[in-house]
């Protein structure tokens, strides 16, 4: 019998939940029976052309724009009604990630044992997040998207979605992101988790029954936020402005002094993600972007981007430190004819191509939207 995708609810913005069956990954493991969590918006047309993928960044969601709920979505400028991406015209799709903790099958959800997967949860790439799409998209009656776009490490799965299956994506959108994982990429991301790992209260991922890594994903979360941002727009910000009564140089043991308002600004961030996230599933996707590669396996770069049957939209941030403007000239050279990189010009670094994704509605209309 073939899998079935959930029912209800069916309304534009409300949480879907689809199972897609057993899934073999890329590395050998395998997950017996994946739930994907979905959110959709708009409706897909008779010939099934106006479907859009829209893919999340690593601690994202499936929750792009308001809909039916009215909760905010952290592209509502770019999605909705009358917007660059219009629901009106187009079915937009957004999938929670294999092996996050918004509703797919990930390392809290249950094992066939009836425990949760914890430290027993398989290593997964984005290559294998981006079957598990497919699947569902299989169900969805979605033979071909009419555009898949993401940012950071939807970046990547979007990239992963034209080089997989180049005869399903028409257009793609990859905005500050690279063709691969550098290695200072993968040293900041490594240093993410071994702060959560080393963290007594991890016991090597089964800690469900006792007290959660709190701490250790903060730290994470500190380092993240970190390459996240830009030093200009820390500087004008915080400077080495005091946090309100705080002291940082009124104490004789430095445990006692108090915060400049820079670090206030770090925990802030680090506590928002600690009451939203899971631990074990911040190491699941920390590593599967790790593993992103468009040229693993397929030789070099210009021959893996050579087939690519897409229309190519590349864009990224002039202030990013994490993912670098000339690694997207990089993948744009490597791309078949001439695509050239569209720029977000902001102080805030690398999230603003949440924060600052409006200033791409011109070009991203005229090269995808205005169809």
């Amino acid at each position: 019998m073939p899998a079935r995708t959930a029912d209800a609810p069916h309304g534009d913005g409300l949480l879907r939940v689809g199972s897609i069956g057993p899934l073999v990954l890329e590395t050998g493991g395998e997950l017996p029976d994946v739930r994907l969590a979905f959110e959709t918006w708009g409706r897909l047309n008779e010939d099934g052309s106006n479907a859009v993928l829209v893919q999340h960044a690593l601690t994202g969601s499936s929750h792009v724009a308001r809909g039916d709920a009215e909760e905010e979505g952290w592209w509502d400028s770019l999605v909705g009604p009358g917007r660059t991406v219009d629901t009106d015209r187009y079915f937009v799709v957004s999938v929670n990630m294999l092996g996050g903790c918004y509703g797919s099958t990930g390392p809290a959800c249950l094992a066939p044992d009836g425990t949760p997967w914890g430290a027993r949860f398989p290593f997964v790439t984005i290559r294998d997040a981006v079957r598990a799409e497919s699947l569902l998209a299989d169900q969805l009656g979605i033979g071909r998207w009419h555009s898949v776009l993401g940012g950071s490490m939807g970046g990547a799965r979007a990239l992963e979605w034209a080089l997989m299956f180049p005869e399903r994506v028409e257009r793609c959108a990859v905005i500050a992101c690279s063709a691969a994982s550098s290695a200072e990429q993968i040293a900041f991301a490594q240093a993410q988790l071994q702060a959560i790992r080393l963290d007594p209260a991890y016991r090597g991922g089964d800690y469900y029954d006792g007290p959660h890594p709190e701490a250790g994903l903060g730290v994470a979360r500190r380092i993240a936020h970190i390459t996240y941002r830009a030093e200009q727009e820390l500087e004008a910000r915080f400077g080495r402005a005091e946090q309100d009564a705080e002291r940082p140089l009124g104490s004789v043991l430095p445990a006692d002094r108090g915060r400049y308002q820079v670090e206030s600004y770090l925990d802030h961030q680090a506590d928002k993600l600690v009451d939203r996230f899971d631990a074990n599933s911040y190491v699941i996707l920390t590593e599967a972007l790790m593993s992103h590669d468009a040229a693993r396996g397929r030789g070099s770069l210009e021959d893996a981007l050579g087939a690519a049957a897409s229309e190519f939209f590349i864009a990224a941030v002039d202030t990013d430190r994490l993912y670098f403007p000339w690694q997207s000239q990089r993948l744009a050279a490597a791309l078949p004819g001439d695509v050239p990189v569209h720029l977000i010009s902001s102080p805030v670094g690398h999230d603003a191509f949440l924060t600052q994704i409006h200033q791409l509605d011109d070009q991203l209309r005229a090269a995808f939207y205005s169809r």
